[in-house]
């Protein structure tokens, strides 16, 4: 169950990273009301420039948490809750705008992760 954990730990670290740092500027399938870029999706959901770096941020934070926590599993729970806690929210943006629920799936399966990591 260990290593289904880092696993899982991995994963979600990767996706944060890949979205936050190699596709930020980048249109996806995913983002809010079809925003071309991190920034836009912020607009669309009234939230501004500040907010977007927060954000980021503390998912950026808690993704290298994860991975620091295969080290030092001391960080894993608080880490991974976070990450749950952020997804929420982001779930939440997704209905607020009246996203399609596809638009929310990468959102609400990093939340599932997110919490079997904390019950594993």
């Amino acid at each position: 169950m260990e290593y289904l954990k880092i696993i899982i730990q991995v994963i979600v670290a990767a996706t944060i990273f890949n979205v936050w740092l190699f596709r930020f500027n980048k249109s996806t399938p995913f983002r809010g009301a079809d925003a071309p870029s991190m920034k836009k999706e912020f607009e669309v959901y009234g939230l501004n420039e500040t907010m977007m770096y927060l954000v980021g941020g503390l998912k950026l934070l808690f993704a290298i948490g994860l991975i620091a926590g295969i080290f030092l599993p001391s960080i894993v729970e608080i880490s991974a809750a976070g990450i749950g806690f952020l997804m929420l929210g982001a779930i939440g943006m997704h209905i607020k705008v009246k996203d399609e629920p596809k638009k929310s799936f990468p959102a609400f399966t990093m939340l599932i992760l997110s919490l079997a990591i904390l019950v594993i």
